[in-house]
């Protein structure tokens, strides 16, 4: 089993439709035929992997309008980040949420507020 993991904590799975699961080496040229799709779940093979990052952040950037799920080995230090590349959620195996509980999660779910850009322009 897997959680599911948004701003507001664990969530119990609410999606229904069929995904196009993408790995994280995709070649970015081949984004655009999965563009209409309602929903693309991008893997995540090791948490030191940031490929998958790269693809959400240029499906975004294409004008991908669906759900996007990151899915794999995602740390909570990596919520933010995930969530600032473009994904809606993340989807993480429950060992690793035994071992990073919901409290981890929610410390990085204001992720606006932990962008170190932001921080640095409301100093200057």
């Amino acid at each position: 089993m897997s959680v599911i993991v948004r701003d507001d904590g664990f969530i119990p799975e609410d999606y229904t439709g069929e995904w196009v699961d993408l790995p994280s080496d995709t070649d970015p040229e081949t984004l655009a035929q999965h563009g209409n799709a309602p929903a693309i779940r991008i893997e995540f093979p090791a948490f030191s992997d940031g490929r998958s990052f790269t693809l959400a952040r240029l499906l975004r950037l294409s004008g991908f309008q669906g759900r996007l799920r990151a899915h794999g080995h995602v740390i909570a230090d990596q919520y933010a980040m995930a969530r600032r590349a473009g994904f809606d959620e993340v989807e993480i195996p429950e060992t690793l949420a035994a071992r990073q509980p919901e409290d981890q999660w929610l410390a990085r779910s204001n992720w606006r507020a932990h962008d170190y850009q932001m921080r640095l322009r409301a100093r200057g």
